[in-house]
């Protein structure tokens, strides 16, 4: 695992993708703390957080699209099966590398506060825990970002389905409002999402037997409940929105409040996608 973190540092610092990513990062906080703390003579520095958070858009998938797909492409990741190594130690490596990239321009952004602090009252506990928010938000992100990276071959293809999805996590809720709040709104509404995560299983898994299953058993336990109890539809979509969306979660942050409940959820899904990603590598190793 250290001699793929060491080997994917390399590569990122040795080609602009360590410093194009630090760079955006750093002019979206620098933009925000100028717009909120100085002209705004605003002292919550959680606010600048929020205006950069909207950067993970684009620097996510930018950053993650090579990190399996060009092994893929390469047909590189072949060497990556002889090494005595496990594909969960593969996949940590290339992660942890991705996390180190991210914290460096993080630190220097957590020397913000510290500044504006000589000039004006600054909360600084509130302001270092966003930052910690902030830091796992984002890992979350890369590690949703390593698996579509695993799900393809083409950097461009993972890179503009990577935008897609984060793009819509940060406009979820919004979405979700726009969407009929009658129970049979929401019904609907389910079934779509329904047919797109067996759709996902069919990709990972390519067995048309257990994407059909999926979909199915799914659709029946949708439809039995609407038809004994539809009243449990309403309004149901924006509630599950809210609860998926990774960007919403930290405006309770923004608002100064460190929710313990956010940052578990943060690290179940880095959890969540890195095994993932993990069984990707793996069901491409054995085929």
């Amino acid at each position: 695992m250290t001699a793929v973190l060491k080997h994917e540092l390399r590569l990122y610092f040795h080609s602009l993708t360590a410093y194009v990513f630090a760079a955006f990062l750093l002019a979206f906080a620098g933009i925000g703390a100028m717009l909120y703390n100085i002209q705004a003579a605003v002292s919550n520095f959680e606010y600048v957080l929020s205006f950069g958070a909207m950067v993970f858009v684009v620097i996510v998938p930018v950053l993650t699209m090579r990190v399996i797909a060009e092994e893929r492409k390469q047909k590189t990741d072949q060497l990556l099966y002889s090494l005595p190594i496990t594909t969960t130690g593969v996949i940590v490596g290339k992660y942890l590398a991705l996390l180190v990239v991210f914290l460096i321009p993080l630190l220097v952004i957590a020397v913000y506060p510290l500044v504006f602090a000589q000039y004006g009252d600054v909360y600084l506990l509130t302001s270092y825990g966003s930052i910690l928010a902030f830091f796992v938000l984002g890992a979350a992100l890369l590690a949703l970002g390593v698996f579509i990276s695993s799900l393809t071959d083409n950097q461009g293809f993972a890179a503009g389905i990577g935008i897609a999805v984060i793009l819509f996590n940060y406009f979820s809720v919004q979405l979700s409002e726009q969407v009929s709040a009658t129970a049979f709104g929401s019904y609907v509404t389910l079934v779509v999402i329904t047919a797109l995560v067996g759709l996902l299983v069919w990709w990972l898994t390519k067995n048309d037997n257990v994407a059909v299953v999926v979909i199915l058993a799914a659709l029946a336990a949708l439809s039995v409940t609407y038809f004994f109890k539809a009243s449990a539809f309403e309004g149901l979509v924006p509630r599950i929105m809210a609860q998926l969306s990774l960007f919403d979660r930290f405006s309770a942050f923004v608002n100064g409040v460190f929710d313990m409940t956010a940052i578990t959820y943060y690290l179940s899904v880095i959890a969540f996608f890195l095994f993932l990603s993990v069984q990707s590598l793996e069901k491409r190793r054995y085929n």
